[in-house]
């Protein structure tokens, strides 16, 4: 048995997410549901990342 791409890429999003976050991946890597598949295990509910656009403040000069 061994993990197809899908759950790699599931297990480097989690990893990736927990240092964004600076949180404990445990928790989610205990989480995973997986399924075997004839390509091998997959993940059924990888984890999800949200990006959240930050707009750049503009900087005025002060009247003077």
């Amino acid at each position: 048995m061994h993990l197809n791409d899908q759950a790699l890429w599931a297990i480097k999003l989690a990893l990736q997410k927990s240092i964004m976050e600076q949180s404990d991946i445990v928790p989610v890597l205990r989480g995973f549901v997986f399924s075997e598949t004839d390509d091998g295990l997959v993940v059924e509910n990888p984890p999800i990342l949200e990006f959240v656009e930050q707009e750049e403040e503009e900087q005025t000069d002060a009247d003077v």
